[in-house]
């Protein structure tokens, strides 16, 4: 069993906190459903223009935990080109 964890840092397109919320739980309901990962905020949860998003999957082989962090992260890129990505962080725990 491995498990596998990926922090997110990102500055969204939003000056209020109401629209950050909709891009956030829009990008970590889409996750969870494409990519069968746990996914929560877990820091700046006050600052309107900013958001960390924190993902874990539990995978057979290293190989595919990784792989799927990847993937992830690829599509955030490509599914929302008005988020910037700032910050990416994979490990395996």
């Amino acid at each position: 069993m491995h498990v596998f964890s990926a922090q997110f840092h990102l500055h969204l397109p939003s000056n209020s906190l109401k629209g950050k919320r909709g891009i956030v739980k829009s990008l970590m309901a889409r996750a969870r459903n494409r990519f069968n990962v746990a996914v929560a905020e877990v820091d700046l949860q006050d600052v309107p223009g900013s958001a960390v998003l924190g993902f874990a999957t539990v995978t057979e082989s290293r190989a595919a935990g990784r792989h799927i962090m990847e993937r992830l992260e690829e599509w955030l890129v490509e599914e929302r080109p008005d988020v910037e990505l700032v910050a990416s962080d994979i490990e395996e725990r």
